[in-house]
């Protein structure tokens, strides 16, 4: 069986979420997740990068449009958070293209909004 990529990074940027989600529980807007979460990593010594800019380019050309997930760690990882009842498509395919915009393998998104627990997922190109 092939082993994951930055497993042990994955399960302790997921603990720090878990952290967070169990201690707030549902019902806060995503800056309250985001916060939290922040200061959970500082806790946990989990290196981040905090809505760092995205550019994109068409043919070269730079676009106007930015794009800014709510975190990097370990310079390796995009963490996007949700506070939806569920996840749909769209979210999938805007982590994805974080992923490619930024040539990073590993991403993952976690919504805080959904019961009886955390949802999170784990994308890898």
């Amino acid at each position: 069986m092939a082993e994951l990529i930055f497993k042990e990074e994955v399960y302790v940027i997921a603990g720090a979420a878990m952290e967070v989600y169990y201690t707030l529980g549902i019902g806060f807007l995503e800056p309250v997740y985001q916060e939290a979460l922040a200061i959970e990593f500082n806790g946990r010594g989990i290196p981040y990068y905090r809505e760092p800019k995205l550019e994109i380019a068409y043919k070269d050309v730079p676009l106007n449009k930015t794009y800014r997930p709510d975190f990097v760690c370990f310079d390796k990882i995009i963490v996007e958070l949700k506070t939806q009842v569920r996840l749909s498509g769209v979210d999938e395919a805007q982590i994805i293209n974080y992923l490619k915009i930024t040539k990073k393998r590993v991403g993952l998104l976690m919504n805080f909004g959904s019961l009886p627990k955390l949802e999170w997922h784990r994308y890898v190109i």
